[in-house]
């Protein structure tokens, strides 16, 4: 399959309208049709059920739509490495802004310190947002949060895994137990996070984008969080924290593409796993 078929299926597969599909790819609908009709004879299946008033996606059609967004993705994040290899020989970290604070530090520092290391450019990522950043190409490397994080499709070293806290506005009835556990907070106003595409899970709790507007919010009496135990290094006095033993424990993680044969990559994995 060629890149502008791909391209041509997945413009038809999320609009279900070859019409609508011709006008967001700037062409004419008779020749999208013959495309994707040369597609489907070629791959010997059919992509589409098509009738006079409907257009939807077959079996075979929804399995080449996630694979397709794959390739299409692994592409462009080949062009924006390629060109960034070209104008930065530096690497670009990406990490969810709030977190992993302290293991970060270290590992910048330590790898400054190895022979041969080059610029690091931190990206101080939303919710999420890491993952995505590795996957198109505009990060080199990320540290990510299992299980909350996906890594498929990454290599990956763990750096760390810790337990989880409960954060409370200092006073709240619950901050002076020695322990809870997650039942304990079912009717509390936990926090809302975006998805990958930026749809926010229903529920009571406040949508939430970054970890400073969480704190606050905490602060306030507006939500209470469970977040691994390393953030009551960021805590003033005025939030207090319950260590909470059934949340399930967090990993981080230093991932990348499988496929990297960077020499500064390597030299900034194998200074995480000293750590």
């Amino acid at each position: 399959m060629e890149t502008r078929e791909l391209r041509y299926f997945v413009a038809v597969a999320e609009d279900l309208h070859f019409g609508r599909a011709a006008t967001r790819l700037g062409m004419a609908q008779p020749p999208l049709s013959r495309a994707i009709s040369q597609l489907e004879r070629r791959l010997g299946v059919e992509l589409f059920h098509r009738t006079s008033r409907a257009v939807s996606l077959t079996e075979a059609g929804t399995v080449l739509l996630r694979e397709g967004r794959a390739a299409l993705d692994a592409v462009e994040a080949a062009e924006r490495r390629t060109r960034r290899a070209s104008e930065n020989p530096g690497l670009v970290l990406a990490s969810k802004a709030g977190a992993a604070g302290e293991i970060l530090a270290k590992l910048l520092d330590a790898y400054a310190a190895e022979p041969g290391s080059v610029a690091v450019d931190v990206v101080l990522c939303r919710v999420g947002e890491q993952e995505k950043l590795l996957r198109d190409g505009r990060a080199d490397v990320a540290l990510l949060h299992l299980p909350f994080d996906s890594t498929a499709g990454f290599d990956v070293e763990e750096l760390s895994t810790e337990s989880q806290v409960a954060l409370f506005p200092a006073g709240h009835p619950l901050s002076t137990r020695p322990h809870l556990r997650m039942s304990d907070l079912a009717e509390l106003p936990l926090p809302r996070w975006p998805s990958a595409d930026g749809v926010y899970a229903p529920g009571a709790g406040p949508e939430v984008h970054d970890h400073t507007q969480l704190l606050q919010l905490i602060t306030l009496g507006r939500a209470i969080a469970v977040l691994p135990e390393s953030c009551r290094t960021q805590l003033g006095d005025d939030i207090a924290t319950v260590p909470v033993l059934d949340a399930p424990l967090v990993t981080t993680v230093i991932a990348w593409p499988p496929h990297s044969r960077s020499r500064a990559l390597a030299g900034l994995i194998l200074a995480a796993t000293r750590l």
